[in-house]
């Protein structure tokens, strides 16, 4: 059976919010934080990213935060990003460049997922960008002012699908919608112990997962479908002794291997 090699969680950066944002009627006035993952998924036919953070031009740049973070109109505020935190520094430090990534997977198109395409791609990052085709419609709307346009917009190729597909061998996408209308989670197979299923932000927090509770923002309030899509990923894991990781928990983080360790 074909499996991926290895797994490295990238602490592209983090962000400090109301906990209500992760959970749906709850922590309403409590202030966590959270951090912004990318995860570099080795397999035998190549390298995947699952998501590529946030655009650091934006957080850094006076004009450029002030535009897309005006407190007045973005009640999360910026994120924390340091240089050494943007994507192409990890990958050197492994002794890779942008362009050794053969497939970026976005799980769905936030400002937080989705922003550092613009950088990979000035870089040399030529891979293709697999999407969703609901996640690009409603990207695109204008109804959600987390999804900045320029993020993704004029930096393809995109590989849209439609449902759930064997990404690579050992790694398989997993509709998730809820949080927005084309989110996807990803299955992993490894050599060592469980299957891995990144999440995404399906669960934010372990919280999510346990109990069940919806993400605080879902797309056109679809918080029933964001339940039921927890529901799935806790019944693949049961069945299939899979581990399901939460994607801005900050204490799961900190117990995952740290860069540039993995897991196998």
């Amino acid at each position: 059976m074909s499996r991926a090699n290895r797994i490295w969680p990238l602490l592209t950066a983090t962000h400090r919010y109301d906990k209500s944002i992760s959970t749906h009627g709850r922590g309403m006035g409590q202030m966590i934080e959270a951090p912004i993952l990318a995860y570099l998924v080795e397999t035998p036919n190549g390298r995947i990213l699952y998501d590529v953070g946030c655009d650091y031009r934006k957080i850094h740049d006076p004009a450029l935060r002030a535009r897309y973070y005006d407190p007045a109109t973005f009640a999360f505020g910026a994120p924390e990003m340091a240089p050494e935190q943007r994507l192409p520094r990890h990958l050197a430090r492994m002794g890779l460049a942008p362009a050794d990534v053969d497939l970026i997977f976005i799980g769905h198109l936030h400002f937080d997922h989705a922003g550092g395409l613009g950088e990979l791609r000035a870089c040399g990052c030529g891979a293709e960008v697999h999407v969703q085709q609901a996640e690009l419609d409603a990207a695109c709307s204008g109804e959600d002012s987390v999804y900045f346009a320029d993020d993704f917009r004029s930096h393809g190729p995109f590989c849209v699908q439609d449902g759930e597909y064997q990404v690579a061998g050992g790694v398989r996408a997993v509709a998730t919608p809820g949080h927005t209308a084309g989110h996807m989670s990803m299955w992993i197979e490894l050599p060592k112990g469980p299957p891995v299923i990144l999440a995404g932000d399906a669960a934010d927090l372990a919280e999510n997962i346990e109990d069940e509770v919806a993400p605080g923002g879902c797309w056109r309030g679809a918080y029933a479908q964001a339940e039921d899509s927890i529901r799935k990923l806790k019944a693949l894991a049961r069945e299939q002794g899979g581990v399901i990781w939460p994607n801005h928990d900050m204490a799961f983080y900190r117990g995952l291997r740290r860069f540039p360790a993995c897991h196998e």
